[in-house]
Protein backbone atom coordinates (compact mmCIF):
# COMPACT_ATOMS: atom_id res chain seq x y z
CA UNK A 1 0.00 0.00 0.00
CA UNK A 2 1.45 3.38 -0.92
CA UNK A 3 1.67 6.38 1.37
CA UNK A 4 -1.09 8.23 -0.51
CA UNK A 5 -3.53 5.39 0.08
CA UNK A 6 -2.61 5.35 3.75
CA UNK A 7 -3.22 9.11 4.02
CA UNK A 8 -6.65 8.86 2.36
CA UNK A 9 -7.73 5.91 4.51
CA UNK A 10 -6.57 7.73 7.64
CA UNK A 11 -8.64 10.75 6.66
CA UNK A 12 -11.74 8.61 6.01
CA UNK A 13 -11.30 6.94 9.40
CA UNK A 14 -10.91 10.31 11.09
CA UNK A 15 -14.02 11.63 9.40
CA UNK A 16 -16.02 8.57 10.45
CA UNK A 17 -14.88 9.09 14.03
CA UNK A 18 -15.90 12.73 13.96
CA UNK A 19 -12.31 13.97 14.30
CA UNK A 20 -11.00 17.20 12.79
CA UNK A 21 -9.26 16.74 9.45
CA UNK A 22 -6.14 18.60 8.29
CA UNK A 23 -7.13 21.38 5.90
CA UNK A 24 -5.68 19.63 2.85
CA UNK A 25 -7.85 16.55 3.50
CA UNK A 26 -11.04 18.50 2.77
CA UNK A 27 -9.92 19.44 -0.75
CA UNK A 28 -10.37 17.09 -3.69
CA UNK A 29 -6.68 17.29 -4.57
CA UNK A 30 -3.91 14.71 -4.72
CA UNK A 31 -0.65 14.93 -2.78
CA UNK A 32 2.33 16.55 -4.46
CA UNK A 33 4.90 13.79 -4.76
CA UNK A 34 8.62 14.41 -4.29
CA UNK A 35 11.03 11.70 -5.46
CA UNK A 36 14.14 11.05 -3.36
CA UNK A 37 16.66 9.22 -5.57
CA UNK A 38 19.43 8.18 -3.24
CA UNK A 39 21.65 5.30 -2.14
CA UNK A 40 19.36 3.72 0.45
CA UNK A 41 21.29 0.44 0.35
CA UNK A 42 24.96 -0.31 -0.25
CA UNK A 43 28.10 1.25 1.27
CA UNK A 44 26.59 4.71 1.79
CA UNK A 45 23.12 3.64 2.93
CA UNK A 46 23.58 5.40 6.28
CA UNK A 47 24.03 8.73 4.46
CA UNK A 48 20.98 8.07 2.27
CA UNK A 49 18.77 7.17 5.23
CA UNK A 50 19.96 10.27 7.08
CA UNK A 51 18.85 12.41 4.15
CA UNK A 52 15.51 10.58 4.08
CA UNK A 53 14.83 11.44 7.73
CA UNK A 54 15.62 15.12 7.14
CA UNK A 55 13.39 15.39 4.11
CA UNK A 56 10.60 13.38 5.73
CA UNK A 57 10.60 15.77 8.69
CA UNK A 58 10.54 18.75 6.33
CA UNK A 59 7.49 17.40 4.47
CA UNK A 60 5.76 16.54 7.74
CA UNK A 61 6.14 20.12 8.95
CA UNK A 62 4.62 21.48 5.73
CA UNK A 63 1.71 19.05 6.00
CA UNK A 64 1.16 19.87 9.68
CA UNK A 65 0.53 23.50 8.79
CA UNK A 66 -1.97 22.54 6.10
CA UNK A 67 0.14 21.63 3.09
CA UNK A 68 0.94 23.67 -0.02
CA UNK A 69 -1.53 26.51 -0.58
CA UNK A 70 -2.65 26.33 -4.20
CA UNK A 71 -5.71 27.34 -6.22
CA UNK A 72 -8.36 24.68 -5.73
CA UNK A 73 -7.23 23.78 -2.24
CA UNK A 74 -4.24 22.95 -0.10
CA UNK A 75 -2.21 19.89 -1.10
CA UNK A 76 0.02 17.73 1.11
CA UNK A 77 3.54 16.63 0.24
CA UNK A 78 4.34 12.94 -0.22
CA UNK A 79 8.02 11.92 -0.19
CA UNK A 80 8.63 8.78 -2.27
CA UNK A 81 11.79 6.64 -1.95
CA UNK A 82 13.77 5.51 -5.00
CA UNK A 83 16.88 3.48 -4.13
CA UNK A 84 19.79 4.16 -6.49
CA UNK A 85 22.06 1.84 -4.47
CA UNK A 86 24.69 4.56 -4.92
CA UNK A 87 25.02 3.59 -8.60
CA UNK A 88 24.73 5.96 -11.55
CA UNK A 89 22.96 3.55 -13.89
CA UNK A 90 20.47 2.63 -11.18
CA UNK A 91 19.90 6.31 -10.39
CA UNK A 92 19.07 6.96 -14.05
CA UNK A 93 16.64 4.02 -14.05
CA UNK A 94 15.00 5.42 -10.91
CA UNK A 95 14.74 8.85 -12.53
CA UNK A 96 12.85 7.29 -15.43
CA UNK A 97 10.57 5.54 -12.97
CA UNK A 98 9.85 8.80 -11.18
CA UNK A 99 9.15 10.78 -14.36
CA UNK A 100 7.02 7.93 -15.73
CA UNK A 101 4.89 8.42 -12.60
CA UNK A 102 4.72 12.14 -13.42
CA UNK A 103 6.60 13.16 -10.29
CA UNK A 104 7.79 16.69 -10.96
CA UNK A 105 10.30 17.25 -8.13
CA UNK A 106 13.46 15.11 -7.91
CA UNK A 107 15.84 15.28 -4.93
CA UNK A 108 19.38 13.87 -4.84
CA UNK A 109 22.76 14.90 -3.50
CA UNK A 110 25.05 12.11 -2.31
CA UNK A 111 27.52 11.99 -5.24
CA UNK A 112 28.32 14.70 -7.74
CA UNK A 113 28.89 12.06 -10.41
CA UNK A 114 25.32 10.83 -10.05
CA UNK A 115 24.03 14.41 -9.89
CA UNK A 116 25.76 15.25 -13.17
CA UNK A 117 24.22 12.22 -14.87
CA UNK A 118 20.77 13.14 -13.54
CA UNK A 119 21.11 16.71 -14.80
CA UNK A 120 22.01 15.53 -18.31
CA UNK A 121 19.18 12.99 -18.36
CA UNK A 122 16.64 15.47 -17.02
CA UNK A 123 17.63 18.09 -19.60
CA UNK A 124 16.89 15.56 -22.37
CA UNK A 125 13.69 14.34 -20.74
CA UNK A 126 12.31 17.84 -20.24
CA UNK A 127 13.02 18.79 -23.83
CA UNK A 128 11.49 15.58 -25.14
CA UNK A 129 8.50 15.46 -22.78
CA UNK A 130 7.37 19.05 -22.08
CA UNK A 131 4.13 17.84 -20.46
CA UNK A 132 6.08 15.77 -17.90
CA UNK A 133 8.93 18.09 -16.96
CA UNK A 134 10.61 17.83 -13.58
CA UNK A 135 12.92 19.90 -11.35
CA UNK A 136 16.09 18.65 -9.68
CA UNK A 137 16.75 19.88 -6.13
CA UNK A 138 20.37 19.14 -5.20
CA UNK A 139 21.12 19.26 -1.46
CA UNK A 140 24.75 18.07 -1.32
CA UNK A 141 26.39 17.32 -4.68
CA UNK A 142 28.93 20.12 -4.53
CA UNK A 143 31.20 19.79 -7.57
CA UNK A 144 31.36 23.42 -8.83
CA UNK A 145 30.90 22.45 -12.49
CA UNK A 146 27.24 21.61 -11.80
CA UNK A 147 26.43 25.32 -11.49
CA UNK A 148 29.13 26.48 -13.87
CA UNK A 149 29.72 24.91 -17.29
CA UNK A 150 27.13 22.17 -16.63
CA UNK A 151 24.44 24.46 -15.23
CA UNK A 152 20.83 23.74 -16.10
CA UNK A 153 17.57 25.66 -15.82
CA UNK A 154 16.08 22.55 -14.20
CA UNK A 155 18.78 22.14 -11.52
CA UNK A 156 18.96 24.08 -8.22
CA UNK A 157 21.75 23.59 -5.68
CA UNK A 158 20.98 24.27 -2.02
CA UNK A 159 24.44 23.45 -0.65
CA UNK A 160 27.51 25.65 -0.95
CA UNK A 161 29.70 24.21 -3.70
CA UNK A 162 33.13 22.76 -2.99
CA UNK A 163 35.12 25.93 -3.72
CA UNK A 164 32.93 27.95 -1.34
CA UNK A 165 33.41 25.33 1.38
CA UNK A 166 37.16 25.16 0.73
CA UNK A 167 37.41 28.94 0.82
CA UNK A 168 35.98 28.90 4.35
CA UNK A 169 38.23 26.06 5.53
CA UNK A 170 41.39 27.56 4.07
CA UNK A 171 40.61 30.95 5.61
CA UNK A 172 40.68 29.22 9.00
CA UNK A 173 43.87 27.34 8.04
CA UNK A 174 45.41 30.65 7.05
CA UNK A 175 45.58 31.65 10.73
CA UNK A 176 46.71 28.21 11.91
CA UNK A 177 50.41 29.09 11.82
CA UNK A 178 51.47 25.91 13.63
CA UNK A 179 50.42 23.81 10.66
CA UNK A 180 53.29 23.62 8.16
CA UNK A 181 52.74 20.22 6.51
CA UNK A 182 49.44 19.12 4.97
CA UNK A 183 48.25 15.84 3.43
CA UNK A 184 45.47 15.91 0.82
CA UNK A 185 43.24 12.84 0.39
CA UNK A 186 39.94 12.26 -1.39
CA UNK A 187 37.62 9.83 -3.10
CA UNK A 188 38.61 9.08 -6.68
CA UNK A 189 35.73 10.63 -8.61
CA UNK A 190 34.97 14.09 -9.94
CA UNK A 191 34.21 15.73 -6.59
CA UNK A 192 37.10 14.16 -4.67
CA UNK A 193 39.52 14.99 -7.46
CA UNK A 194 38.33 18.59 -7.52
CA UNK A 195 38.70 19.05 -3.75
CA UNK A 196 42.30 17.80 -3.78
CA UNK A 197 43.22 20.01 -6.74
CA UNK A 198 41.56 23.15 -5.37
CA UNK A 199 42.84 22.65 -1.83
CA UNK A 200 46.37 22.66 -3.21
CA UNK A 201 45.69 25.84 -5.22
CA UNK A 202 43.97 27.72 -2.38
CA UNK A 203 46.64 26.82 0.17
CA UNK A 204 49.36 27.93 -2.25
CA UNK A 205 47.64 31.31 -2.55
CA UNK A 206 46.84 31.82 1.13
CA UNK A 207 49.66 29.94 2.86
CA UNK A 208 52.61 29.56 0.47
CA UNK A 209 54.71 28.45 3.44
CA UNK A 210 52.67 25.25 3.80
CA UNK A 211 54.24 22.11 2.33
CA UNK A 212 51.91 19.59 0.69
CA UNK A 213 53.53 16.35 1.84
CA UNK A 214 51.07 13.92 0.25
CA UNK A 215 48.29 13.77 -2.29
CA UNK A 216 46.10 10.68 -2.52
CA UNK A 217 42.93 9.50 -4.27
CA UNK A 218 41.32 6.22 -3.26
CA UNK A 219 38.45 4.13 -4.68
CA UNK A 220 35.08 5.42 -3.56
CA UNK A 221 33.07 3.16 -1.26
CA UNK A 222 35.30 0.13 -1.75
CA UNK A 223 38.09 0.55 0.81
CA UNK A 224 37.39 -1.42 4.00
CA UNK A 225 40.77 -0.86 5.66
CA UNK A 226 42.27 2.63 5.59
CA UNK A 227 45.32 1.64 7.63
CA UNK A 228 47.65 1.75 4.58
CA UNK A 229 46.52 5.34 3.93
CA UNK A 230 46.95 6.23 7.61
CA UNK A 231 50.49 4.84 7.49
CA UNK A 232 51.24 7.07 4.50
CA UNK A 233 49.96 10.07 6.43
CA UNK A 234 52.20 9.14 9.37
CA UNK A 235 55.24 8.64 7.14
CA UNK A 236 54.69 12.04 5.49
CA UNK A 237 54.97 13.92 8.78
CA UNK A 238 51.73 15.74 8.06
CA UNK A 239 50.29 17.91 10.81
CA UNK A 240 46.91 18.28 9.08
CA UNK A 241 44.75 16.42 6.60
CA UNK A 242 42.34 18.10 4.17
CA UNK A 243 39.59 15.86 2.78
CA UNK A 244 36.23 16.04 1.11
CA UNK A 245 35.49 12.42 2.04
CA UNK A 246 31.98 11.64 3.24
CA UNK A 247 30.04 8.70 4.66
CA UNK A 248 31.93 5.56 5.64
CA UNK A 249 34.97 6.64 3.60
CA UNK A 250 35.48 9.47 6.07
CA UNK A 251 34.59 7.49 9.19
CA UNK A 252 37.01 4.67 8.35
CA UNK A 253 39.78 7.11 7.42
CA UNK A 254 39.68 9.04 10.70
CA UNK A 255 39.34 5.80 12.67
CA UNK A 256 42.49 4.40 11.03
CA UNK A 257 44.42 7.59 11.82
CA UNK A 258 43.17 7.49 15.41
CA UNK A 259 44.18 3.83 15.78
CA UNK A 260 47.76 4.81 14.91
CA UNK A 261 47.68 7.48 17.60
CA UNK A 262 48.52 10.26 15.15
CA UNK A 263 48.10 13.83 16.39
CA UNK A 264 46.88 15.46 13.19
CA UNK A 265 44.16 17.97 12.47
CA UNK A 266 41.39 17.10 10.04
CA UNK A 267 39.91 19.86 7.89
CA UNK A 268 36.75 18.24 6.52
CA UNK A 269 33.54 18.94 4.68
CA UNK A 270 31.53 16.37 6.64
CA UNK A 271 33.41 15.46 9.82
CA UNK A 272 30.55 16.48 12.11
CA UNK A 273 28.22 13.49 11.59
CA UNK A 274 27.63 9.91 10.45
CA UNK A 275 29.87 8.23 13.00
CA UNK A 276 32.98 10.37 12.66
CA UNK A 277 32.94 11.99 16.16
CA UNK A 278 32.40 8.62 17.86
CA UNK A 279 35.07 6.98 15.70
CA UNK A 280 37.78 9.47 16.56
CA UNK A 281 36.78 10.16 20.18
CA UNK A 282 39.01 12.24 22.43
CA UNK A 283 41.62 12.56 19.69
CA UNK A 284 39.22 14.77 17.75
CA UNK A 285 38.87 17.44 20.43
CA UNK A 286 40.29 20.63 18.99
CA UNK A 287 41.47 18.70 15.93
CA UNK A 288 38.50 17.87 13.67
CA UNK A 289 37.10 20.82 11.73
CA UNK A 290 33.94 20.80 9.64
CA UNK A 291 32.23 23.31 7.39
CA UNK A 292 28.47 23.59 6.90
CA UNK A 293 25.65 26.07 6.37
CA UNK A 294 24.61 25.58 10.02
CA UNK A 295 25.35 23.23 12.90
CA UNK A 296 23.49 22.24 16.10
CA UNK A 297 25.61 24.52 18.32
CA UNK A 298 25.29 27.59 16.10
CA UNK A 299 23.53 29.12 19.08
CA UNK A 300 20.40 31.11 19.79
CA UNK A 301 16.91 30.13 20.89
CA UNK A 302 15.66 29.40 17.36
CA UNK A 303 18.59 27.11 16.59
CA UNK A 304 18.32 25.27 19.92
CA UNK A 305 14.57 24.73 19.44
CA UNK A 306 15.19 23.44 15.93
CA UNK A 307 17.56 20.78 17.28
CA UNK A 308 15.24 19.80 20.12
CA UNK A 309 12.26 19.40 17.78
CA UNK A 310 14.23 17.16 15.43
CA UNK A 311 15.40 15.01 18.33
CA UNK A 312 11.84 14.66 19.56
CA UNK A 313 10.87 13.37 16.12
CA UNK A 314 13.89 11.05 15.87
CA UNK A 315 14.97 10.25 19.45
CA UNK A 316 17.44 7.47 18.62
CA UNK A 317 20.97 8.96 18.84
CA UNK A 318 22.06 7.05 15.73
CA UNK A 319 19.45 9.01 13.76
CA UNK A 320 20.92 12.34 14.86
CA UNK A 321 21.80 13.98 11.54
CA UNK A 322 20.30 17.40 10.94
CA UNK A 323 21.15 19.96 8.28
CA UNK A 324 19.33 23.23 7.64
CA UNK A 325 19.90 23.09 3.88
CA UNK A 326 17.74 19.96 3.50
CA UNK A 327 14.93 21.67 5.37
CA UNK A 328 15.27 24.92 3.44
CA UNK A 329 15.25 23.08 0.08
CA UNK A 330 11.75 21.82 0.83
CA UNK A 331 10.61 25.14 2.26
CA UNK A 332 11.86 27.07 -0.77
CA UNK A 333 10.27 24.78 -3.35
CA UNK A 334 6.98 24.99 -1.43
CA UNK A 335 7.24 28.79 -1.41
CA UNK A 336 7.96 28.71 -5.15
CA UNK A 337 4.88 26.57 -5.84
CA UNK A 338 2.73 28.94 -3.83
CA UNK A 339 4.22 31.96 -5.59
CA UNK A 340 3.73 30.35 -9.02
CA UNK A 341 0.27 29.06 -7.99
CA UNK A 342 1.28 25.90 -9.79
CA UNK A 343 3.26 22.67 -9.46
CA UNK A 344 4.42 22.70 -13.10
CA UNK A 345 8.20 22.46 -13.25
CA UNK A 346 8.75 25.49 -15.50
CA UNK A 347 6.59 27.80 -13.40
CA UNK A 348 8.15 26.62 -10.14
CA UNK A 349 11.68 27.02 -11.55
CA UNK A 350 10.99 30.61 -12.54
CA UNK A 351 9.59 31.33 -9.08
CA UNK A 352 12.69 29.82 -7.44
CA UNK A 353 15.09 31.93 -9.50
CA UNK A 354 16.28 34.87 -7.42
CA UNK A 355 14.19 33.81 -4.41
CA UNK A 356 15.29 35.06 -1.00
CA UNK A 357 14.88 32.76 1.98
CA UNK A 358 14.83 34.19 5.50
CA UNK A 359 14.52 30.98 7.54
CA UNK A 360 11.21 32.04 9.06
CA UNK A 361 9.61 28.67 8.34
CA UNK A 362 12.38 27.03 10.39
CA UNK A 363 11.87 29.38 13.32
CA UNK A 364 14.45 31.89 12.16
CA UNK A 365 17.53 29.86 11.27
CA UNK A 366 19.42 29.79 7.98
CA UNK A 367 19.01 32.20 5.09
CA UNK A 368 20.06 32.53 1.49
CA UNK A 369 19.35 33.75 -2.02
CA UNK A 370 18.96 31.43 -5.00
CA UNK A 371 21.18 33.22 -7.52
CA UNK A 372 19.37 33.54 -10.82
CA UNK A 373 22.47 33.27 -13.00
CA UNK A 374 23.44 29.73 -12.03
CA UNK A 375 20.87 28.43 -9.49
CA UNK A 376 23.53 28.29 -6.76
CA UNK A 377 22.23 29.19 -3.31
CA UNK A 378 24.27 31.98 -1.73
CA UNK A 379 24.31 31.36 2.02
CA UNK A 380 26.38 31.84 5.19
CA UNK A 381 28.77 29.05 6.27
CA UNK A 382 30.15 28.01 9.64
CA UNK A 383 33.49 26.39 10.35
CA UNK A 384 33.27 24.45 13.61
CA UNK A 385 35.64 22.32 15.67
CA UNK A 386 34.99 19.16 17.68
CA UNK A 387 34.86 19.46 21.48
CA UNK A 388 33.39 17.72 24.49
CA UNK A 389 29.67 18.17 25.02
CA UNK A 390 28.98 20.50 27.91
CA UNK A 391 31.92 22.76 27.20
CA UNK A 392 31.15 26.40 26.43
CA UNK A 393 29.49 26.60 23.01
CA UNK A 394 28.76 22.84 22.87
CA UNK A 395 25.24 22.42 24.24
CA UNK A 396 24.49 19.45 21.97
CA UNK A 397 26.59 16.40 21.23
CA UNK A 398 26.46 14.42 17.98
CA UNK A 399 24.84 10.98 17.71
CA UNK A 400 25.11 10.39 21.46
CA UNK A 401 28.91 10.40 21.20
CA UNK A 402 29.54 12.84 24.02
CA UNK A 403 31.25 15.13 21.51
CA UNK A 404 29.85 18.05 19.59
CA UNK A 405 31.07 21.00 17.53
CA UNK A 406 31.48 24.65 18.49
CA UNK A 407 31.71 27.56 16.11
CA UNK A 408 35.14 28.77 15.09
CA UNK A 409 34.02 31.31 12.52
CA UNK A 410 30.86 32.31 10.68
CA UNK A 411 31.19 33.57 7.12
CA UNK A 412 28.52 35.72 5.52
CA UNK A 413 27.31 34.72 2.08
CA UNK A 414 29.03 37.70 0.45
CA UNK A 415 32.42 36.62 1.84
CA UNK A 416 32.28 33.29 -0.02
CA UNK A 417 30.30 34.21 -3.13
CA UNK A 418 32.16 33.28 -6.31
CA UNK A 419 31.67 34.19 -9.96
CA UNK A 420 30.03 31.65 -12.23
CA UNK A 421 30.75 30.64 -15.82
CA UNK A 422 27.14 29.44 -16.25
CA UNK A 423 25.41 30.36 -19.49
CA UNK A 424 21.86 29.46 -18.57
CA UNK A 425 19.60 28.28 -21.39
CA UNK A 426 16.00 28.96 -20.38
CA UNK A 427 13.06 27.34 -22.17
CA UNK A 428 10.67 29.62 -24.00
CA UNK A 429 7.70 28.28 -22.01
Amino acid sequence: MNRTSVSRRSCLAAAAAGLALPSWATASTDPIRLALIEGLSGPFANAGEAVWRNLLWATERVNARGGVRLPGGNRPLNLVRFDSKGNTDEALAQLKGATDQRISVILQGNSSAIAGALIDALNKHNEREPSRRALFLNYSAVEPALTNERCSFWHFRFDAHADMRLAALTEVMKSDTRTQKVYLIGQDYSFGQHVVKQARAMLAAKRPDIEIVGEELHPMGRVKDFLPYANKIRASGAQAVVTGNWGNDLTLLVKAVRDLGLQVKFYTFYGNALGVPAAIGEAGVGSVMAVAEWHPNAGGKASDNFVKQFRQRFPDPKDDYLHARLQSAVEMVVAAMEKARSTKAGAVARALEGMSYDGRALGGIHSGVMRMQDHQLQQPLYVSVMDKAGKEGVAFDVEGSGFGFRSVRRFEAAELSMPSTCRMVRPAA
